[in-house]
């Protein structure tokens, strides 16, 4: 299911507008990397300083989601900081993780 750029409110599919803002909805890319716990926070700060990304996914081995992040225009660093604090419980707990982002087109 896709999410709004500009808002991060679920959309559903084929829509052309967001509910929630009234934002276009752009085609979404998802990419997937495979990240050891060490370097996992590392790479979604990486991640999140391109601008594009508008929604980051980590998951563990076995496919099972751990967090969501959100990623849309006005995240700043204090929205930011409860996400990271997050994954380096998640980073402590878990051996290797997949990260999937999603990009605007």
């Amino acid at each position: 299911m896709p999410y709004c750029w500009k808002c991060g409110a679920k959309l559903k599919e084929g829509e052309g507008f967001c509910y929630a803002c009234g934002a276009p909805v752009a085609g979404v890319v998802k990419e997937e990397f495979s990240v050891s716990a060490d370097n996992l926070i590392k790479k979604v700060k990486e991640l999140l300083h391109e601008g594009n990304v508008t929604r980051i996914i980590v998951k563990d081995e076995r496919g099972k989601v751990l967090l969501e992040i959100p990623a849309t225009i006005g995240i700043i660093g204090v929205v930011l900081a409860p996400w990271l604090a997050a994954l380096g419980v998640i980073a402590a707990l878990a051996t290797n993780c997949r990260v999937v982002v999603e990009r605007r087109e």
